[in-house]
């Protein structure tokens, strides 16, 4: 008698249908992979099913898989530090190991930085309807970055964290794109890299069940810190951003501490109120920011194109953004601007406004010398 066919779903569990896809397209073709590492569970989870298929493989079978995490040289410390040592644990463990597996940190030039153009150029903060820091800090590193490897390989597959039951927009989003048999689609932005979101269909609960029973990871360190940090901070999981229909993350977890989108950053506040008392002059900072953002008296008529309208901040308020920032770093016990920022911040003003080197004055305040860097020799 003829045996009843149970549907695919009834006979593989959610973990060994996604470990199968992986497992596929890494056989398909010699196109190298990308994993888009944020940090956060989701992100995780697709690092650490990645890696323990290539630790399941001959040699001869490996192909190269290449990490890139987005730091936006304003996460909050404790997440910026955390990044940095992952991304040090993985190159480590790959290199001992013999494992194809690059990691590395996309962070924004000077240029592109946060606070080159808020102080430096007088950019108001971000707004929701003015999020000049996305394309800046987080799409063009990371798009660099890929695209470094697209130039070397002639194309990619990109890896995403991205669920569909993260929300009701992205689920949405995801719903539109035509995928091939392999569950892959173009990448919208980025010439000759496909997409691949391996736990689409997984619930948080999958996840959090995954990495629970699989700490440590299989390149050493564990999961707990990132484990902590959800226990307790409120807000969602932001994304490595790859385009501006990504939503803003503000508030999130692994998100800018700077962040001036959203009203109340009830991250951070949580983060305090559970005993990281020591952030707390990074969200007066980040407050006061959002304040004088609508202080019309504290821009310029003028916009940098001449034309009449709210323009940049002016000299007194770049001037005080600076002390106040480096009030706050002192407070914190934690670097927050870096001496390059400070040069090009000055450089920026002796073009605008200031012929008295007042960055550097203000700096010495504070017991910084950025000056020292130019007359370092190369």
């Amino acid at each position: 008698m003829q045996q009843a066919v149970l549907p695919i779903d009834k006979l593989q569990s959610h973990v060994e249908l996604t470990k199968d896809l992986l497992l596929r397209n890494y056989l398909a073709d010699s196109r190298p992979w990308v994993v888009a590492y944020s940090g956060g569970k989701d992100s995780t989870l697709v690092l650490q099913l990645v890696y323990e298929l290539i630790y399941s493989l001959e040699k001869e079978q490996r192909k190269p898989v290449f990490v890139i995490a987005s730091d936006t040289r304003v996460e909050a410390p404790n997440v910026e530090s955390y990044l940095d040592k992952r991304i040090k644990e993985i190159s480590f463990h790959a290199s001992a190991n013999d494992l194809p597996i690059h990691a590395e940190l996309a962070q924004p030039t000077v240029e592109q930085s946060f606070w080159f153009n808020l102080i430096g150029k007088g950019y108001p903060p971000p707004t929701r309807w003015f999020r000049w820091c996305t394309s800046k800090m987080k799409i063009k590193p990371v798009q660099t970055a890929i695209e470094n490897v697209i130039t070397e390989f002639g194309s990619v597959i990109l890896l995403l964290g991205s669920r569909s039951a993260e929300s009701s927009q992205r689920s949405q989003s995801m719903g539109k794109r035509e995928l091939s048999s392999r569950k892959l689609n173009a990448h919208g932005e980025i010439a000759n890299a496909l997409v691949l979101s391996p736990i689409a269909d997984w619930t948080s609960d999958d996840v959090w069940e995954y990495l629970f029973t699989n700490n440590p990871p299989p390149w050493g360190g564990s999961h707990d810190f990132m484990l902590d940090l959800y226990r307790q901070a409120n807000g969602g999981e932001c994304p490595v951003v790859m385009d501006l229909n990504t939503p803003s993350c503000g508030g999130s977890r692994f998100g800018c501490w700077t962040c001036t989108v959203v009203k109340a950053d009830k991250s951070m506040e949580s983060f305090i109120e559970n005993g990281e008392e020591w952030m707390k002059p990074l969200n007066d900072y980040r407050n006061w920011l959002k304040e004088i953002r609508e202080d019309e008296s504290r821009r310029s008529p003028v916009r940098r194109n001449g034309a009449e309208g709210h323009g940049p901040f002016i000299a007194a308020t770049r001037k005080e953004m600076l002390q106040r920032l480096l009030m706050a770093e002192q407070n914190v016990k934690q670097p927050l601007i870096s001496d390059e920022e400070i040069v090009e911040i000055q450089k920026q003003w002796t073009a605008d406004f200031d012929i008295m080197d007042s960055a550097f004055i203000i700096a010495e305040q504070f017991g910084r010398e950025p000056w020292k860097i130019l007359h370092k020799t190369h």
